[in-house]
């Protein structure tokens, strides 16, 4: 009986202060859907929460996909990478083979981030083509130039 009762109190010692540790993110204000998270946007927590970031550098420059409400936790799974192009902002499309580049400008008809598919109507042809985002502004086409003339 007390052998048992010291392995639960050692097991207690050795993890109590483990728990203690834990911390998770929590939200300080209203974060809107495709708001960028800054430095002063989130918190630590004493707690550990189920599915929240722990530290604010996982979290700092990503953009929330949902409402996060304050004092709730910023979970990794309500976030994403920010946005650089929006939908229907002109951008400078560009088409590369070989040694051939084709520049065009085009209208965006979703939101994307760095490195994301989109697809880019061509204001000249008004034919729409898939492109990825591959800067602010900049879309590089995939597939064949036919639409970009």
């Amino acid at each position: 009986m007390v052998a048992t009762l010291v392995r639960i109190l050692l097991v207690f010692c050795v993890f109590a202060p483990l728990e203690a540790l834990a911390e998770s993110l929590v939200a300080t204000r209203l974060i809107r859907a495709t708001e960028v998270i800054g430095p002063g946007d989130v918190e630590l927590h004493t707690a550990a929460l189920p599915g929240a970031a722990s530290h604010p550098d996982q979290v700092i420059g990503l953009e929330a996909r949902v409402a996060i409400y304050p004092g709730r936790p910023v979970r990794l799974g309500d976030l994403g990478p920010a946005a650089v192009v929006e939908r229907n902002e002109i951008v400078r499309m560009v088409f590369r083979q070989g040694g051939l580049m084709i520049l065009s400008e085009g209208r965006v008809m979703g939101r994307a981030a760095l490195g994301d598919q989109v697809a880019v109507m061509n204001l000249s042809s008004r034919q729409s083509v898939q492109a990825v985002v591959t800067s602010h502004g900049t879309v590089e086409v995939i597939g064949s130039a036919g639409a970009l003339q």
